[in-house]
């Protein structure tokens, strides 16, 4: 009989503000920050969380983050190459985009927010349909030409480019990227117009002026460079002068210092105000201010005043006569070229609490008090600050910069190191290197925020209004959870504490550290009538102490109090006996230290994780090994048994959260979710949850589900699922389509500049097998009708009725619906971004069932743009096989006159739709004037 275990599955993440990931949002009131998978929106006045954008399945990280124009709609870039597009009004996905192979590195949208640009590790640009849900054009998507990873992307138009149509394939984008390079393409011709060696360093950062006349780049040497953009060139073209030289629309002005030498990480003009921010330093954003023309002129009046002034003590000690002096002296017409010092000013400098991730002015115009920035930290904290005015008169004293809000209590700023909860698992404490925080596991709000040395352990002491921390500086820490204070600390240990665990009975607790000593401790209180309030209601007081000849690394008491298991820096582990602390056994097999341990319920079994990768499963008898697991596959470091059972779980800096049957030695179940080393790990006394604690500076709590789970399903699951991932990995590699161009290696030279768009997933290698199964159906139902047919026309009209109608396919049954209709229905539920990668993984003999079907759609006018669209792309892909089959004539001559027939009709319909539209325009211009002039005779 087979044993079934219950599901365990993610419901709850938190601890996170933001993660390092991807640039953050700011609209004046909600802050849009990547963390790790998905997108938190923060309302950053109040400090609460307002919405989590997820998609359930998905375990990408965000890697960038950009607005629409059209407000609502956010375009978010994924570590897996993926594009989605949400929706911020529903919090949900408006379309998948799948083309880069790696991780996305910048996104631009145009002015119209119709066209997304995508750029990617893989050193590719795609451009994308926003409305169209594909790739923008029809033949070539992919822009190639950098190579090496692209930092940055902009559109830019020419001036005199007005039109929304004719925006929709035009135009122009500029790209930066880690090659040192900068190119400006020419969307037209999907081709490069002009390379610029723009730095000798890498670029990591560029961003273009609201009025689309300057670009500015930020290296890795800390240079920034400014460079103009030829507005008359970009109009016209690239064209050869008499000197049969290219003209260069991108050409450069000069660069501005800055006050640090680091990376220059980011750029960003304001929408609407004339500043310039640029972060070059860690902990700190430097702000430009723009001078207007105005500015620039008084300041130039200063300039040459003070240069006579020099000029007339010269003439006074020189003796020399005016007019010379007058001669040498610059020009007043104002003439001159202005100059990148002349333009720009050094403002303000805005300093974060910490290292700075990402900035982001607020997308709104300036108000009285001045223009507010969001600062991202490293730290998992936001900061938002107020730049004031630039004074009037330089007179004024300059202002300073003031913080408005910061957001950081709802997560840690360090790694998570220590996970406890309370005995009713209402209460989960959690500490790192500064600060101890206690957070509700109901709402998964964070209640208590304690400063807090560097914490290694922790553990509720009894009642749970009291916790006990032990830290790296070998302090025990006592908190009480209702005042929010620490109320005795301890130098017990001259070592780091590793472990920490209440006794049994309830009475004390036992420590073990680095300075090789395991500690027991009694807990005195401090209640009732005759309480001393001088004193704290709970401390600990050491009882004895136990020198052992190595560190240790984990200290456990078996349920039943017998015993207490000691792991030492030697890769063994001693079990003494509790009262006495005589030796009773000693465990040996690990071949690096053992890092965690525990004891199931019933005190039979004994658990251990070590560095070397393994788990072993000892009995508490004997101490014989029952079995060795390769449990991770990198160290194992922490290892719990659920309550009342064998079954245990692991966790390890391997990212995996594993569940084991410590009497089968199976794994039943692997859990992936974190994004970096699992250092924490706290399971429910009820056995209903897990919560683990990462790198990440997330936690995650892993609930048991109603689902059942059998280990033989589970396997072949797994398989199924490398398998796939096998196939598409190899599809990817390849990246061939049959009869396309530009399919060369990636790097070589040979490959065309822009490519077709292609990637398989999961989804399309599914949605292609759904339209394969669709096809066979359909074919079988198209003989069984023919056969029905041939009988019928062989048998007298007066007999028909008693020919048996034939045994149709159950889903055709179901749908009620015929072979091509059930084609159309599954076809039409494949995603359009999806559409032409599941169309790739069709065998031949499918494409030319789907040809027929094609016809049917035609004749009935069903869906003519999806018909035109998969028709154009299966005859682009399958040119070759399909002008060589001489069976396909027949099919494709029938499809081309029913098909343009269906196209006329749509034609003749949408220009009546326009004349229409055209029509109540007019009738509402002529009503609107006219309602105008009625008003003023009155």
């Amino acid at each position: 009989m087979l044993k079934a275990y219950q599901r365990h599955g993610p419901t709850q993440a938190f601890g996170l503000v933001c993660s390092p990931g991807a640039d953050s949002i700011f609209d004046g009131k909600h802050a849009y920050v990547p963390a790790l998978e998905d997108i938190l929106v923060w309302d950053v006045k109040k400090g609460q969380m307002i919405a989590m954008w997820h998609e359930t399945g998905h375990r990408s990280e965000v890697t960038c983050a950009l607005n629409s124009p059209r407000r609502n709609i956010y375009a978010v870039g994924y570590a897996d190459g993926s594009l989605r597009l949400w929706d911020s009004t529903t919090g949900t996905v408006i379309v998948t985009f799948n083309g880069h192979k790696r991780a996305v590195t910048a996104l631009a949208f145009d002015e119209q927010g119709s066209r997304i640009a995508s750029a990617s590790q893989d050193t590719d640009i795609i451009l994308w349909d926003v409305e169209g849900e594909t790739g923008l054009f029809r033949h070539h998507d992919r822009l190639r030409g950098h190579r090496g990873p692209i930092t940055a992307l902009r559109f830019i138009a020419p001036a005199s480019s007005t039109s929304t149509s004719s925006l929709t394939s035009s135009g122009f984008l500029i790209s930066t990227s880690r090659d040192t390079f900068m190119k400006l393409w020419d969307l037209t011709t999907q081709h490069c117009i002009q390379t610029v060696v723009a730095h000798q360093a890498e670029i990591w950062s560029m961003d273009v002026d609201p009025v689309g006349e300057l670009i500015f780049t930020g290296s890795t040497d800390g240079e920034l460079k400014a460079w103009s953009i030829a507005s008359d060139a970009l109009e016209e073209g690239v064209k050869a002068n008499e000197s049969g030289e290219l003209t260069k629309i991108i050409n450069p002005v000069g660069s501005l210092s800055l006050t640090s030498n680091h990376r220059v990480s980011q750029i960003s003009f304001h929408p609407f105000e004339p500043y310039l921010a640029v972060q070059s330093h860690e902990r700190s954003v430097e702000i430009f201010n723009i001078r207007t023309e105005e500015e620039i002129k008084k300041k130039r009046a200063r300039k040459k005043q003070r240069q006579r002034e020099k000029q007339r003590k010269k003439q006074e000690k020189e003796k020399e006569t005016a007019m010379e002096e007058e001669n040498d002296a610059p020009a007043e017409d104002g003439t001159d070229d202005i100059g990148l010092t002349d333009l720009f000013s050094s403002y303000l400098t805005v300093r974060g609490s910490g290292k700075i991730r990402s900035f982001d002015f607020v997308n709104a115009e300036v108000t009285k008090n001045g223009i507010q920035v969001l600062l991202a930290l490293s730290s998992n904290a936001l900061e938002t600050y107020n730049i004031p005015r630039k004074p009037k008169t330089k007179s004024d004293e300059l202002p300073e910069v003031t913080r408005t809000y910061s957001l950081d209590l709802p997560g840690h700023r360090t790694d998570i190191r220590t996970l406890s909860l309370s005995s009713t698992d209402e209460l989960l404490a959690s500490g790192s290197n500064g600060s101890l925080k206690i957070w509700n596991m109901r709402t998964t709000a964070c209640i208590r925020t304690l400063d807090c040395e560097y914490a290694i352990c922790s553990t509720f002491l009894p009642g749970d209004r009291h916790v006990l921390v032990g830290t790296k500086a070998g302090e025990l820490l006592v908190y009480d959870l209702a005042t929010s204070s620490l109320i005795q600390t301890v130098k017990a240990h001259a070592g780091t504490i590793w472990s920490v665990q209440v006794k049994p009975n309830k009475l004390g607790a036992v420590t073990g550290s680095a300075d090789k000593e395991v500690k027991f401790w009694d807990f005195e209180y401090n209640v009732g009538p005759n309480a001393d309030q001088d004193k704290p209601a709970i401390s600990i007081v050491l009882q004895k102490t136990l020198k052992m000849t190595d560190d240790v690394l984990a200290v456990r008491y078996s349920p039943d109090g017998r015993f207490v298991a000691v792991a030492l820096l030697d890769a063994t582990v001693k079990v003494f006996h509790q009262d006495t602390l005589k030796f009773f056994l000693s465990l040996y097999g690990h071949k690096l230290p053992v890092l965690a341990m525990d004891i199931s319920s019933d005190s039979k079994l004994i658990i251990t994780c070590s560095a070397d990768k393994n788990v072993k499963i000892w009995g508490l008898d004997f101490g014989d090994c029952h079995k060795s697991i390769f449990a991770h596959e990198e160290s194992v470091m922490q290892v719990a048994f659920e309550k009342d059972s064998h079954y245990f779980w692991t966790v390890g800096k391997d990212k995996w959260v594993k569940y084991w049957d410590g009497d089968r030695f199976e794994n039943i179940q692997k859990l992936d979710g974190h994004h970096g080393e699992i250092w924490a790990l706290a399971v429910s006394n009820f056995g209903k949850f897990v919560v683990t604690g990462s790198h990440d500076k997330s936690i995650r709590v892993w609930e048991k589900l109603e689902d059942q789970l059998f280990l033989e399903e589970e396997r072949e699951r797994e398989l199924e699922e490398l398998y796939e991932k096998g196939v598409v990995d190899s599809m990817n590699r390849s990246n061939h389509i049959p009869n396309q161009e530009g399919t060369g290696d990636e790097n070589g030279p040979t490959e065309a500049e822009s490519t077709t768009v292609n990637k398989q997933t999961t989804d399309t290698l599914m949605a292609g097998e759904k339209i394969m199964e669709a096809l066979e159906i359909a074919d079988a139902d198209w003989k069984i009708m023919q056969e029905y047919e041939n009988i019928i026309a062989k048998v007298p009209p007066e007999e028909v009725d008693k020919v048996p109608l034939p045994t149709r396919h159950a889903i055709l049954t179901a749908y009620d619906l015929d072979g091509p209709g059930y084609v159309l229905k599954v076809v039409q539920a494949v995603q359009s971004t999806a559409l032409h990668d599941a169309l790739l993984v069709l065998p031949f003999s499918k494409v030319v069932s789907l040809m027929t079907y094609l016809n049917e759609w035609a004749i009935k006018d069903l869906n003519t743009p999806l018909i035109s669209r998969i028709l154009f792309f299966l005859l682009r892909t399958h040119h070759h096989q399909i002008v060589s089959n001489r069976t396909m004539r027949g099919v494709l001559v029938d499809l081309r006159t029913h098909l343009r027939d269906a196209l006329k009709r749509q034609k003749d319909e949408i220009s009546y739709n326009l004349a229409a539209l055209q029509y109540v325009r007019q009738q509402h211009e002529a009503n609107r004037v006219a309602h105008f002039y009625e008003q003023e005779d009155m």
